[in-house]
């Protein structure tokens, strides 16, 4: 499929040359890698890396797992298996293993618990009890439930990364990630739960049994339009975190990790979204359902169907600099029938000099059964014409 895909970049674009505005004011220095050895710094707004350090290095993940676990929680509620009404008890075993170990909402043995409250619990506090209580209660056993993550994992395409437990409690390096499959999970988190995402991610803090607890999140009212999402500490592990801020319409996805103190990861975490959103320009390519190419198809009831975008296509521009930015067309193809229309066939990928190319998916304007005895006949006909 390689040089099939090869074949099918369609070079529909024109260089477009872009100059950066000379009275732009210098954007704040990000931190260095003795500090903060890994980054990833992404605009998922507009599919663009604008930072990365050691994106692939596997690290251990601590409370940051959370994040799996409430991206699994959000998916089996949206599948109708688990529901935030659905009440959970606190197993006497659980509560003996788990109760006061590292952070806690503090359940107690044989509490009934609603999920809503554990779901807020595990985002807010990095409740390790609930966190638990979740997984047992759902899945049967913390084996069942983390079997759940990595599924959920690798249909995200998150193949840095494996979990062991639901709440990132150490393992023996059973779990771990990388930053650039957290970016993926944080994407997944906000595009395709968006409600559920802001009713749980981000509070100030949780109160439960008459215990009021901060979150810990460095981000959230500190840093203007920022969501948070989820810190994580071990011995093991150093201060990591996984955090996201939205401004403009443009939303930033941050994670550092081996960061050696608290302090610290609060310092990198700001100083990185606030560089991130003022190092650039950012221009506006396309609005929401624009065609911006075609694709051919092989076996349908089309010969070609339309290639459209599902959202407002951006691009970042490094202030100060200048030169030719290119945009191409890429799919394997040509397509094979059947597809729906609307679904993802192809991506545009935008490259500006000096920064990860950017990608975007475009969706099939058209749909295309597969073509009848007929219809291929007729389309192969045209197409030896053609």
């Amino acid at each position: 499929m390689a040089l099939q895909r090869l074949a099918a970049m369609v070079m529909l674009f024109c260089a477009a040359a872009f100059a950066a505005g000379a009275s732009a004011q210098p954007a704040p220095a990000i931190p260095s890698a003795d500090e903060v050895p890994i980054a990833m710094l992404v605009d998922i707004t507009s599919g663009q890396v604008l930072h990365a350090r050691a994106p692939d290095r596997r690290f251990v993940p601590a409370s940051v797992t959370k994040v799996m676990t409430m991206y699994h929680a959000f998916e089996l509620i949206e599948e109708g298996t688990l529901d935030p009404a659905q009440v959970m008890t606190m197993r006497d075993e659980a509560w003996r293993a788990w109760h006061g170990e590292g952070s806690t909402m503090w359940v107690n043995a044989r509490d009934r618990v609603p999920v809503d409250d554990l779901l807020m619990g595990i985002a807010n506090v990095s409740a390790n009890d609930a966190a638990i209580m979740l997984a047992e209660g759902q899945a049967g056993s913390v084996a069942g439930w983390t079997a759940g993550m990595n599924l959920r994992a690798r249909a995200l395409g998150m193949t840095g990364s494996h979990f062991g437990t639901p709440n990132g409690w150490p393992d023996e390096g059973r779990t771990f990630t990388t930053a650039r499959d957290l970016v993926r999970l944080a994407e997944a988190l906000v595009r395709r739960h968006p409600e559920k995402f802001a009713r749980y991610i981000g509070l100030p803090g949780f109160r439960y049994n008459n215990i009021e607890q901060p979150n810990h999140d460095p981000l959230i009212g500190r840093t203007i339009g920022a969501d948070g999402i989820k810190t994580g500490y071990t011995n093991e592990a150093g201060f990591n975190y996984l955090g996201t801020a939205q401004r403009g319409g443009q939303r930033l996805v941050l994670v550092v990790a081996g960061v050696d103190s608290g302090s610290a990861r609060a310092r990198a975490a700001r100083a990185y979204i606030e560089w991130g959103f003022s190092a650039f320009e950012r221009r506006r390519l396309f609005a929401p359902g624009h065609v911006v190419g075609s694709a051919r198809v092989q076996g349908g009831s089309l010969r070609n169907t339309d290639l459209q975008t599902d959202r407002a296509v951006y691009v970042n521009v490094p202030r100060g600099r200048s030169g030719e930015m290119h945009m191409r067309i890429e799919y394997d193809g040509p397509l094979r029938a059947p597809f729906a229309a609307g679904e993802a066939v192809a991506t545009l990928v935008v490259e500006v000099p000096g920064m990860e190319p950017a990608r975007t998916p475009l969706l099939a304007a058209r749909g295309s059964q597969e073509a009848g005895f007929f219809t291929r006949i007729f389309n192969g006909l045209a197409g030896w014409v053609t």
